[in-house]
């Protein structure tokens, strides 16, 4: 049975026909394309879950992997949407640094993943897409992940001179210090945490569990007069 011809379809239609033909449609064999496309074994594992792909590659060849999936035609990722971290204590190399990449040609989103510990850096991306330098920073600031090759590695969400990374899984939650506007000093000053015993016991119930009478309810109790014949 010959194919159908593309010469009666729209202009844009008749543009993405070659690009359907390269790429698979099928998040699982996009993943094995990836995994044939890097080298050298830099991909570890590609799995798809919840209708999404993430690929998982080894630290060391994130620039080239990352390289082939901006360049490649049958990736054209040109988006580095977001950079974000998870934090798992018990592991050796506790940390996974996510990219979440975006296809503007081929409307995909391919999420990789890799993993360090707290002093081994991750190499920056910053080179394959700009805009990556604001979402490094962030990382670094919220979990301590270095990255190698970032010129600009400075706080981005916490304060100068904040201490610690709040979403490690071993950061307190109260934090180390306080912020606190002082009336005398007219300005801002940082205190360490004080939590005050008194004001932290609570009974669990809600506003309305805790009333054992609401407003109006007098208004029950009253005698009312009998209707008149």
């Amino acid at each position: 049975m010959a194919e159908p011809s593309t010469e009666s379809l729209p202009v844009a239609a008749q543009a993405a026909a070659p690009l359907a033909a390269i790429v698979p449609t099928d998040l699982k064999a996009l993943g094995e394309s990836i995994a044939a496309a890097v080298p050298g074994g830099i991909v570890v594992s590609h799995e798809v879950a919840l209708g999404e792909l993430t690929v998982t590659v080894r630290r060391e060849g994130l620039i080239e992997a990352m390289t082939v999936l901006r360049d490649s035609p049958a990736f054209a990722c040109e988006q580095c949407m977001d950079i974000c971290g998870v934090d798992w204590p018990d592991r050796a190399e506790r940390f996974e640094v996510v990219y979440n990449l975006l296809s503007l040609t081929h409307n995909h989103r391919i999420r990789v993943v890799t993993s360090t510990d707290e002093s081994t850096p991750v190499p920056s991306v910053h080179g394959i897409w700009p805009a990556a330098s604001w979402y490094e920073r962030e990382t670094w600031d919220m979990y301590g992940v270095v990255f190698s090759g970032q010129p600009d590695l400075r706080r981005i969400l916490t304060d100068y001179g904040f201490e610690g990374h709040p979403l490690r899984k071993d950061f307190p939650l109260t934090g180390y210090v306080e912020v606190r506007y002082d009336e005398e000093r007219k300005q801002v000053v940082y205190e360490p945490v004080q939590l005050t015993q008194d004001f932290r016991s609570f009974d669990f119930l809600s506003p309305w569990e805790a009333m054992t009478t609401l407003p109006g309810d007098e208004k029950a109790h009253r005698t009312q007069p009998e209707p008149q014949k």
